[in-house]
């Protein structure tokens, strides 16, 4: 997993992040250099996409879906929404359902923020047994 902001004690709350429009171009334009360092030399050869993790509190708008799509803009790969579904609003050992399966091999999971991993580890369970090979970049670190 790899995380561009650390949240802080006296930072921003991350309510006010998520309601600044501004900072989701921020996130895609800090998170895609960092992709493209990571993921560079495979990304020209094709066979990825980029998905988000569920929506459960934010059904529009979603702040980690308007970032992934927008990262996959950037690094020219397609974006799928809805590939997890969570039923519920519940955070720690949750199951999804699978949604969209991307038909791409390889994929490119954004998640907003991490706390205790949860929702990457339901994330992991849910696409490893389909074969896909998985690689998570999440925006703020939320563990203090």
């Amino acid at each position: 997993m790899i995380s561009i902001w650390k949240k802080s004690i006296k930072g921003r709350l991350l309510t006010d992040i998520k309601a600044d429009d501004n900072m989701v171009a921020y996130f895609a334009n800090h998170m895609t250099p960092v992709i493209q360092a990571i993921l560079g030399q495979y990304l020209s050869q094709g066979g990825y996409a980029i998905c988000a993790t569920p929506k459960r509190r934010h059904l529009t708008k979603n702040f980690a879906c308007r970032i992934a799509s927008e990262i996959a803009n950037k690094l020219g790969i397609p974006y799928y929404e809805d590939v997890a579904l969570a039923h519920t609003r519940q955070r720690v050992n949750v199951d999804f359902d699978l949604g969209t399966l991307p038909p791409e091999p390889n994929l490119i999971i954004f998640d907003d923020f991490v706390t205790t991993g949860s929702t990457i580890a339901s994330m992991r369970r849910l696409l490893e047994p389909l074969g896909k090979n998985l690689t998570f970049f999440v925006g703020i670190n939320n563990n203090m």
